[in-house]
């Protein structure tokens, strides 16, 4: 009697310790995740300002990789991350339909805008037909700063470009330059050689080396900047803490967490705008 005890106490404790392995880390003490995001969320203070109110509401940590939205895709593609919050939607809708992502939902938006120097050599300023403004720069060969990284803004402006019916890249390393860096540096390298360049609103408000760098053209419904958030697929990604992402994702996407969004500001000026309840909207 006393060994067949012992025999089903020690199978009950083997069964415990077994099924204690094969839980997620996130069920085993590790309550964080890997979010793949973009430098405009990251560099605007978004990032700073969301995620303490999100781990004193769950109790999760959020650890945010800030990279272009086609390198943080690639991370998903490649396991590295659980969660994505991004803003390239066209890519985004064949990322789940080529099975790397699930859940993908709208969650906020700004917009983007043409800056430049105040002398405004290809005279864009007050246009609002952003491929008029983009030939004048391409015929008067007036510098223009491109991303050239595969960001959601460098995504943009290559479709942008597209729908204007021209082609820059004839014209690379001359009038138009490429950085290959994020938004931050390229409009750093906009101020020093006094050239035109596309970047997302948030960034721009944040952005604090302007100098002479100005809005010039704005307001193109093409213009507009949505963000989406999804989980890697925990098919192709098994060890995905894709629980601890979508604990993230419907957060903010609920009304608690669309509020907060609305209610950053930077010297007064609202920089993401929530529209998680606002189905179909604008790519």
């Amino acid at each position: 009697m006393f060994n067949k005890r012992v025999t089903g106490l020690l199978v009950a404790a083997a069964t415990v310790v077994l099924g204690f392995v094969a839980l997620p880390a996130s069920a085993a003490g590790d309550p964080s995740f890997i979010l793949a995001s973009t430098t405009s969320t990251q560099n605007s203070g978004l990032f700073e300002y969301l995620l303490p109110k999100f781990t004193h509401d769950t109790g999760i940590d959020v650890h945010v990789v800030a990279v272009g939205t086609g390198a943080a895709l690639d991370m998903g593609k490649r396991c590295d991350a659980d969660g994505l919050l991004v803003h390239a939607k066209p890519a985004e809708l064949k990322y789940v339909a080529a099975g790397y992502g699930v859940d993908r939902h709208d969650v906020m938006y700004n917009d983007f805008v043409i800056v430049g120097p105040a002398s405004d050599p290809a005279r864009v300023a007050g246009s609002k037909d952003v491929t008029k403004a983009l030939a004048r720069i391409y015929h008067d060969k007036a510098i223009f700063l491109s991303r050239g990284d595969d960001s959601g803004t460098n995504k943009k402006e290559l479709n942008l470009w597209k729908q204007a019916n021209l082609d820059p890249s004839s014209a690379s390393g001359q009038w138009y330059r490429e950085t290959g860096s994020g938004m931050g540096p390229t409009l750093n390298s906009a101020r020093g050689m006094d050239g035109y360049t596309l970047t997302d609103r948030a960034t721009w408000i944040s952005f604090k080396n302007k100098g002479d760098l100005k809005i010039l053209v704005q307001g193109d419904p093409r213009l507009f900047n949505q963000y989406g958030v999804m989980m890697v697929s925990p098919k192709r990604c098994p060890r995905a803490k894709v629980d601890l992402a979508r604990k993230f994702a419907d957060w903010l996407l609920s009304p608690h967490g669309q509020e907060i969004i609305a209610s950053y500001r930077l010297g007064g000026k609202q920089l993401f705008h929530p529209n998680a309840q606002q189905p179909n909207a604008k790519q």
